[in-house]
């Protein structure tokens, strides 16, 4: 397809489906957040992307405190593609038989991970190794799970594999994991964090635009808004048919348009700068990682191609900073504060600390660096 059809295409889409396609053309993972109220309608908002949109398979997993490890890998598993059905692209993208009867004649399956009854006990030896991790897993409530937890879904984005009591699971090529929470939940594992690309806020007033429009195929009389919910996923899907926005193939076609982008030394100096000021900035005490910095310069590229640009301009350098470093930075506390070695008093240094947020702090370097005209 023509590139230049595609980019009309991509600047058609919200702001979810954006945040997911950057994901998916870096190869890298998500955190989207919101309000505790709008978590719910958030994951459906998200699984209904992740199928209609993308054609992809989802797989979505609640995580407490209680959650075990083999809670974690039942819970991002999916039956395996038959290989006698079609694939969006690639092998592995499309929905399988279980994922198609949740998604058509049901609701879509929730996860919960808490404390049950072991579900290999239920399924076979040789069912299980067919098993594979879905396309995208959507991970609910994993600030809330144990530190051990968090390490398992470290290392499900680092190889791409998970292990249960018979098999090794091998992720598909195409592979996002989304972490869906809340301002109110605590922030994840420091090297959890430095794995997810990009991390993005969903105000109420942005709307679930995927759900809102498959609430409207759903009978008047409906009973609650949790039916309307349920019901909107199958009813959507199998009523409208509608094809898939973007195939893997074109995703792919994105990807490489990145090859092209021009980044010139006077962006990549305002780039640094920035990087620089963000480490220097007295509040910051982590956070501003090389493996930050790598994916700042991956995701100005895409950024370029999905705004119709050839170059990367120092809007979309903010624009990135924005995305990139809001879930990494950590704030200082009072007494790591760098002038405290040279005197400065404790209750003073506190005062000038208070109140600061990731956010604020990025704001305020964003400010005082120079941008090139």
């Amino acid at each position: 397809m023509d590139p230049s059809g595609l980019v009309e295409r991509v600047q058609e889409l919200t702001d979810l489906e954006l945040a997911m396609l950057l994901s998916l053309l870096a190869g890298q993972h998500c955190i989207i957040a919101a309000e505790q109220d709008n978590l719910y309608s958030l994951e459906q908002e998200l699984h209904l992307i992740a199928s209609n949109v993308f054609a992809l398979s989802y797989v979505v997993l609640h995580c407490n405190g209680s959650t075990t490890l083999e809670d974690f890998s039942d819970g991002v598993l999916v039956e395996s593609q038959p290989s006698n059905r079609p694939v969006n692209g690639e092998i592995g993208t499309s929905m399988d038989s279980d994922q198609s009867s949740r998604r058509h004649n049901g609701p879509a399956k929730r996860r919960s991970a808490s404390p049950k009854e072991p579900k290999h006990a239920k399924i076979s030896e040789s069912q299980q190794d067919d098993r594979t991790i879905a396309n995208v897993v959507l991970i609910t409530g994993l600030p809330l799970a144990s530190e051990i937890i968090q390490i398992q879904a470290l290392e499900l984005l680092r190889t791409k594999r998970i292990f249960t009591h018979t098999a090794i699971h091998t992720a598909p090529k195409t592979f996002l994991l989304v972490v869906v929470t809340s301002s109110s939940e605590p922030r994840l594992n420091y090297h959890l964090r430095d794995h997810i690309f990009i991390s993005h806020y969903h105000g109420q007033e942005d709307g679930f635009a995927n759900l809102e429009e498959a609430s409207e195929w759903i009978e008047d009389d409906r009973a609650s808004v949790s039916s309307v919910i349920h019901r909107s996923t199958a009813q959507y899907s199998s009523d409208l048919a509608l094809p898939y926005s973007f195939t893997q193939q074109e995703i792919r076609q994105l990807a490489e348009l990145s090859e092209n982008i021009s980044f010139t030394a006077e962006v990549r100096a305002y780039q640094q700068n920035v990087i620089i000021f963000l480490r220097l900035h007295r509040a910051v005490g982590g956070g501003v990682s090389p493996r930050a910095t790598q994916h700042l310069t991956i995701l100005v590229k895409y950024l370029a191609i999905i705004h119709g640009q050839t170059y990367v301009s120092p809007s979309l350098v903010v624009l990135a900073v924005r995305k990139i470093y809001p879930h990494r930075v950590t704030i200082n506390k009072p007494e790591a504060e760098r002038s405290i070695q040279y005197g400065s008093d404790l209750e003073a240094v506190s005062a000038v600390l208070k109140g600061y947020d990731p956010s604020q702090v990025i704001e305020e370097v964003l400010e005082s660096v120079e941008t090139p005209i």
